[in-house]
């Protein structure tokens, strides 16, 4: 148990380090004051640019591929591997701390991110063949809607049914991007507030029906 306890928390003060505010503490800036007030990737892209944001998103996502690829697997200083814990269950234990610690950064006062760049870093490390139906899926929703919320709730949900179909008896993968689905909806339950109430902002250079509906 000391392995899995000490990986996990390492994993989480990883993805404690987000992106959009390391970077933007550089700049001199705290996104969570601009736009949305989100720390993440998109909330970046309006605020800050493409390339900060696409810096943001390459260390977010880094990151969770680091935790899953290389942390849970890597042999800790006078640490046995413990040959009673299932490798694969210590492998999601990783990703699951990694996202929740982009979420609730202890670095920066429990205000992170909605977890997505970072579980797309997961998935790459867990399963890469996951990540080209994962993409599609967020990419087909922004389009037709606008929404990048949506897209990345949806695109969660589809992820769950591609494991389903390609990895059905894989209980642990199944049950984690379930979890992780759970968790993005949470992070999203702004976004559904706003989307009900017909607020919510749109990319409008991207979603297909603009000129007919906007």
């Amino acid at each position: 148990m000391l392995e899995l306890g000490l990986k996990t928390l390492i994993a989480y003060l990883l993805g404690a380090l987000l992106g959009s505010l390391v970077l933007g503490r550089l700049r001199g800036i705290d996104i969570r004051s601009q736009g949305s007030g989100n720390a993440g990737a998109t909330n970046a892209l309006r605020t800050q640019g493409w390339r900060f944001a696409l810096a943001v998103f390459l260390i977010d996502a880094g990151k969770g591929a680091i935790a899953v690829d290389w942390l849970a697997r890597a042999a800790l200083p006078g640490i046995g591997a413990d040959a009673l814990l299932s490798r694969e269950w210590l492998t999601l234990a990783c990703g699951f701390a990694v996202i929740l610690g982009h979420v609730y950064p202890v670095w920066f006062s429990f205000r992170g991110g909605k977890g997505v760049a970072t579980m797309v870093g997961v998935i790459a490390g867990l399963d890469p063949r996951l990540l080209p139906p994962l993409a599609a899926s967020w990419a087909l929703v922004l389009l037709l809607t606008g929404y990048v919320g949506l897209a990345s709730m949806l695109a969660g949900a589809a992820l769950v049914a591609i494991v389903l179909l390609i990895e059905p008896h894989d209980l642990p993968l199944v049950a984690f991007c379930a979890v992780i689905e759970l968790l993005v909806i949470f992070t999203h339950r702004a976004n559904i507030a706003r989307m009900y109430a017909g607020t919510e902002n749109r990319v409008r250079k991207l979603w297909l029906f603009r000129s007919r509906t906007a």
